[in-house]
């Protein structure tokens, strides 16, 4: 027996009064209704309605089953039509993961917009450096870096790639001279990365494609780019962070680039947005992936691609 379905063709005959009427609301044969009906006296193994050749009334278990019933459906419409609006305008709470050291930078700014946008969703921030899982986690979508990420299918949509530089202040570079190859960059007090961000070789390409890998013994090691970035503008040494974070200071002097005619290798980081592949996305998630991605797209598309390049 389809119980609700029962409920429903019941309370239909409690409200009208007749199993042949009830059936035509329903649009449902007078055997379909009476079948319902007996169906749930069996059920119940208690008689709901009182029959007769020319009349029906319900029984006092009848009357208030078919209140019971009446509660019961209409709480099932509201919860159904809340799910339903749910589904189609955002709200509620977003559980983001976003990578430290670039949210640090620039997430604030998209928040503040998409806010402006979807007023009724609140946002629940979570920065990390470590490997997440984001479905065992409970996060809905992560602003993530490559292989930070686990969890079943995920779908990711590329941000922007971030170019990595190496730089100094020109009061540390005064002091201790400024390398001009990597072998004499790998004699100076290095600024590092912790070791689960990159490892202690990293790799130099000259114009002419040639590759020199050094291994970088670190004189201070943090987690956080903005500490490296304030490390380096203390005169401590020589670091690598991403061009964004830098281009401020590169401008106005407070650092300068060094090895400006080598790149390093492996060093720039891809920006992405992942969410699990899920056949029904929410529409907060839904909306947050689309704005980011147009925020973005539309933010960076005539940045120079030394900084960033769309994906």
């Amino acid at each position: 027996m389809n119980q609700l379905q029962a409920m429903r063709v019941f309370l239909k005959v409690a409200e009208i009064g007749s199993f042949g009427r009830a059936a035509a609301s329903l649009d449902l044969s007078n055997a379909v209704v009476t079948r319902y009906v007996a169906l749930l006296e069996t059920h119940l193994d208690t008689r709901l309605v009182n029959r007769t050749t020319r009349s029906l009334s319900l029984t006092e278990a009848g009357l208030a089953y078919a209140e019971g019933c009446r509660q019961l459906l209409e709480r099932l419409e509201a919860i159904e039509s809340s799910v339903s609006q749910s589904a189609n305008d955002p709200s509620g709470t977003l559980k983001l993961v976003a990578v430290a050291s670039f949210s640090l930078f620039a997430l604030t700014p998209l928040l503040e917009r998409y806010r402006l946008q979807c007023p009724r969703v609140k946002l629940s921030v979570t920065l990390l450096h470590r490997p997440v899982d984001l479905i065992e986690e409970g996060f809905d979508v992560g602003i993530v870096v490559p292989g930070q990420v686990s969890g079943g299918t995920l779908i990711k949509r590329a941000l922007f790639k971030v170019h990595s530089v190496a730089v100094a202040s020109p009061t540390y570079l005064a002091v201790h001279g400024t390398p001009a190859t990597p072998a004499q960059f790998a004699t100076h007090p290095f600024l590092a990365p912790s070791a689960n961000v990159h490892s202690a070789e990293w790799c130099f390409v000259d114009a002419n494609g040639i590759e020199e890998a050094v291994n970088m013994e670190a004189a201070y090691v943090v987690n956080n780019a903005v500490m490296l970035r304030q490390a380096a503008l203390a005169d401590m040494g020589i670091t690598i962070l991403p061009e964004n974070h830098v281009s401020a200071d590169l401008t106005n002097g407070a650092l300068v680039q060094v090895l400006p005619d080598y790149q390093i290798k492996g060093a720039d980081k891809e920006v992405s947005l992942v969410y699990p592949g899920r056949r029904h996305v929410s529409a907060k998630t839904r909306s947050f992936v689309e704005f980011t991605v147009d925020y973005f797209r539309n933010k960076y598309a005539s940045t120079p691609s030394s900084i960033f390049t769309n994906s």
